[in-house]
């Protein structure tokens, strides 16, 4: 048998079949008739009456973190992200608007209560903490997670003057 070339010859429209196609594409269906896309739509949040709160508070930052209780992110906040420069992003007066400014955020999820875990040894920790209870989120438990190291690394030599 001998072989055959397997190539497709390309297909030539003719006007016919050209004019054909367009009206085709003129009867389709108006845009009114196919599902409306999620443009408009408002997207409706999760509602999340308990939650974690996370406060990372550093020598030079203070940043809060709200979460449900599976560790899903729901807003956070730091001092930078307010406005506050500088020396003033680790005082206890930017953690309390830091705490304002996630609270308003987070009461669209219904958040009311929160286990609170507190990490680092910034001066906005316990003002953090007061803010929470200040703008109406019940705290349920308080939680120091700040790392401790179990005598850590290798110090270095000691240097010989």
């Amino acid at each position: 048998m001998p072989k055959q070339d397997t190539k497709e010859q390309p297909a030539t429209t003719s006007e016919a079949e050209v004019k054909e196609n367009k009206e085709i594409k003129a009867e389709a269906p108006a845009t009114a008739d196919l599902p409306a896309s999620n443009k408009g739509r408002k997207k409706v949040k999760k509602q999340v009456p308990v939650g974690n709160a996370y406060v990372q508070a550093t020598y030079n930052n203070t940043i809060i973190t709200f979460t449900d209780r599976n560790g899903n992110g729901l807003t956070q906040s730091s001092a930078g992200q307010v406005g506050f420069k500088g020396p003033k992003k680790s005082t206890p007066y930017a953690a309390g608007v830091i705490v304002r400014n996630a609270a308003e955020r987070v009461k669209q999820y219904g958040l009311k209560e929160v286990y609170v875990f507190v990490k680092g040894v910034g001066a906005g920790r316990e003002a953090a903490i007061r803010a929470l209870n200040a703008n109406g989120i019940n705290v349920l438990s308080i939680k120091d997670i700040t790392p401790i190291p179990h005598n850590g690394c290798r110090a270095r030599k000691p240097r010989r003057v």
